[in-house]
């Protein structure tokens, strides 16, 4: 925040007269006389008494401003938490709050009612300088949020809310998330255990028409409410049997109240938070408890979860809190936290400034598995953020899917030469020919794809996607680079005569099926084309033709 008129000591002399200097701590507790006399009457506010308070806080700071900040519990997270924490406020209590849902001021400040907060500066600055408290007039520059759809800006104001008690349970919350695995594990034990160590009650209403009605029937002083848990339930209490949950349905049903004869309840005008359902994905999924009851609790928790970092706060919350509630367990064993993809600058993608390229272009261009590859093998994978670059899905493709098919194309070119020249006898893979070479390169090569297929299946295990990547493009190296370069004259019968040239096409035949069974899963479409071709060369593909026998490799 930038004040454009410095102090001025000379002037200040002239103006006022220095009687005391003091800390700020000494004015702590003392009772001051507030700039506008709205809400300080106690006939209209009897709540008053506990207003105009001097408090301190640690989040005011002398670097900015003044070092004097108003408190408004109502337009702000700090000043709310403030207010209730030296019980200016409390829980439950309607806080003052002079704008309404349009931004206007209400009839609680007459002279600007029905005015817009942001043109009501003037008239606001006229009354403080009528009462004799103004002290200077002056524009202030300083950060403000706008809407990143609408860039308009935005006013943090409170609103009435349904809430989840997350504080009576944070304690389990917070044990139930020890239970869990993450990847990686610092985005667990730093920024979500953080988050969940300070967690406060949730509110999970929204003023909104579009979105699950919120369960709860209550008449208008709320001394008599009712949670439904069920159509069924619904259709006791009221007599209406609905199968639209939509709420222009369900806000016409009324249910009879119990303790005033005569009076009837009504719907609750909130909906639900989406993140409420979000949290609620596991049991909704299978339409529990009412459906697939065992179903779902033999698949509970699930065994695993992937989402962007940004959920932390987001999914990863709503779930953790709900299965806590519900069951006191968590909802999932094992996460992976992904990063964000940016665009290219580093800036955040967005439909609207199109600072991205079109994933269907990429995909026409380069092939799903090209993206799929770039993106695993990126710190994304890590939990950090990658600036996306067209660039490296080319790299994918000419570092490694094209020496790989190079590779597979060697392979069939020669194998077929070796059968052409030995009167058409048609090649068989044989794992034992594999296993009795002696050639130094093969038996390099062979230890390398066994060492591979460990090392993937221990990092799959651990869900350490960011290790297995690199390791698989490594070899991926080794087999083109240097197995397949090394035995070129041997593989085309030029070295060693045809023996060695069919023992080293076995070798090459096993690594190929091995490596393209270990990549199917992070690129399934060209390990698909590799596997259509290599399969039919094993002794059972015939079989299976005819319906019998198994066309997988032995």
């Amino acid at each position: 925040m930038n004040n454009k008129k410095k102090w001025n000591p000379a002037m200040a002399a002239e103006l006022y007269t220095l009687e005391k200097t003091f800390v700020g701590s000494d004015l702590v507790g003392k009772k001051y006389k507030p700039l506008f006399d709205y809400f300080a009457d106690p006939a209209t506010t009897p709540e008053c008494k506990n207003y105009f308070r001097i408090l301190s806080d640690n989040y005011v700071t002398d670097d900015a401003g003044t070092g004097i900040v108003h408190q408004a519990p109502a337009f702000g997270e700090d000043d709310y938490r403030v207010c209730l924490a030296h019980d200016v406020i409390y829980k439950g209590q309607e806080i003052p709050c002079p704008v309404d849902s349009n931004g206007m001021f209400t009839s609680q400040i007459p002279e600007v009612a029905g005015v817009h907060v942001k043109k009501a500066d003037e008239t606001l600055i006229g009354i403080i300088k009528q009462t004799g408290r103004l002290v200077q007039k002056d524009q202030l520059e300083h950060s403000y949020p706008f809407c990143w759809r609408s860039d308009t800006p935005l006013i943090y104001k409170a609103v009435p809310s349904w809430f989840v008690k997350v504080e009576e349970i944070r304690d389990k919350i917070v044990e139930n998330n020890k239970k869990t695995y993450w990847v990686p594990n610092q985005v667990k034990e730093g920024r979500f255990h953080s988050w969940l160590t300070d967690a406060r009650d949730w509110a999970v209403s929204r003023n909104r028409f579009w979105g699950t009605p919120i369960p709860i029937w209550c008449n208008d002083d709320l001394s008599e409410v009712v949670c439904i848990g069920s159509v069924e339930e619904l259709h006791q209490l009221s007599g209406v049997k609905v199968t639209d949950l939509h709420k222009d349905v369900v806000d016409a049903i009324t249910i009879p109240s119990k303790t005033k004869p005569g009076e009837v309840l009504r719907r609750v005008d909130e909906v639900f938070d989406c993140w409420f359902e979000s949290g609620s994905m596991p049991y909704a999924q299978k339409h529990y408890p009412f459906e697939n009851k065992e179903e779902f609790e033999n698949g509970f928790p699930a065994d695993f979860i992937a989402e962007g970092l940004d959920q932390t706060r987001g999914w990863f919350y709503t779930l953790m809190v709900l299965s806590t509630a519900l069951f006191d367990k968590p909802a999932f064993k094992n996460l992976i936290v992904n990063g964000l993809v940016l665009a290219s600058d580093g800036k955040k993608m967005s439909k609207r400034l199109k600072n991205y390229p079109d994933p269907n272009v990429v995909i026409s261009k380069y092939g799903a598995d090209a993206l799929r590859m770039y993106l695993i093998n990126s710190p994304v994978v890590r939990a950090e953020s990658l600036k996306f670059q067209e660039s490296g899905v080319l790299g994918v493709v000419k570092e490694v899917f094209l020496p790989l098919y190079n590779a597979f194309r060697f392979f069939v070119q020669n194998m077929e030469r070796w059968e052409s020249i030995n009167s058409n006898i048609k090649f068989v893979p044989s794992p034992e020919k594999v296993r009795a070479t002696e050639n130094p390169t093969d038996v390099w090569i062979s230890a390398a794809t066994q060492g591979l297929i460990k090392f993937v299946h221990e990092e799959m295990a651990a869900y350490r996607l960011y290790t297995v990547m690199p390791a698989l493009v490594r070899f991926v190296t080794q087999l083109t680079n240097w197995y397949v370069r090394l035995n070129r004259d041997r593989l085309k019968g030029l070295e060693g005569g045809d023996d060695e040239a069919e023992t080293g096409l076995q070798v090459l035949y096993d690594v190929l099926l091995d490596v393209t069974i270990l990549m199917a899963p992070f690129t399934p479409f060209i390990t698909e084309y590799f596997y259509q071709h290599l399969r039919k060369l094993q002794p059972s593909y015939a079989q299976s033709a005819d319906g019998g026998g198994s066309s997988n490799p032995v």
